[in-house]
């Protein structure tokens, strides 16, 4: 399907006269685009919040290139119906695992010995296989791409569970329950 783009930073004149402007072209849906290109996450709140407000409640609305979990609930929240990201397999590639705690840099020194999984009671493919933080970064420390591999399953597989999560909060308008499961999602970005 062909989707028109809004765009316009973060001016908000400016996006509103990109939204008529596309919005003026009967397309099968919409889209936000420019945002999470450098701005905090205030800004890229005020910018999705502005703009799918505006977009036809009739059309489905995708929000493009955002991806951390606080952007996906606002983004939710104003009423965005898809999104991509390339996030999870670009910090996977980077020693960068996703919790609901925050984020691992598995480069890190204080995992050479640690022989935990990257999540308690995560089903991923690479926390049920049982491959442990130390072994983990020691595939990143000796370039093995496996590395890269194994913790982009594990981030997909973060974020699957995080939209699985937001619409059963939907479905049993539940909402107050999400910080309960996701300790990490209202706090800004943390690395351990």
């Amino acid at each position: 399907a062909l989707f028109g783009i809004v765009q316009g930073g973060t001016n908000l004149d400016f996006r509103a006269r990109s939204v008529d402007q596309v919005c003026s072209v009967e397309l099968p849906g919409y889209a936000i685009g420019g945002v999470a290109v450098g701005e905090s996450p205030e800004a890229i709140s005020e910018v999705v919040k502005f703009t799918a407000a505006r977009l036809p409640e009739e059309k489905p609305r995708y929000l493009m290139g955002v991806g951390y979990e606080r952007d996906l609930l606002c983004a939710v929240l104003s009423g965005v119906d898809m999104f991509d990201c390339v996030l999870p397999t670009r910090n996977g590639r980077n020693a960068h695992a996703f919790t609901r705690n925050g984020q691992l840099h598995l480069k890190n020194a204080c995992f050479k010995e640690d022989a935990t999984i990257l999540e308690d009671g995560c089903t991923c493919p690479t926390c049920a296989g049982g491959y442990s933080r130390a072994y983990l970064r020691h595939l990143y420390m000796s370039k093995e791409m496996l590395s890269g591999i194994l913790v982009s399953m594990h981030n997909i597989h973060h974020f699957q569970s995080l939209m699985v999560d937001i619409r059963v909060a939907i479905r049993d308008d539940s909402w107050s329950s999400l910080p309960n499961c996701w300790p990490g999602l209202m706090e800004p970005q943390k690395t351990t």
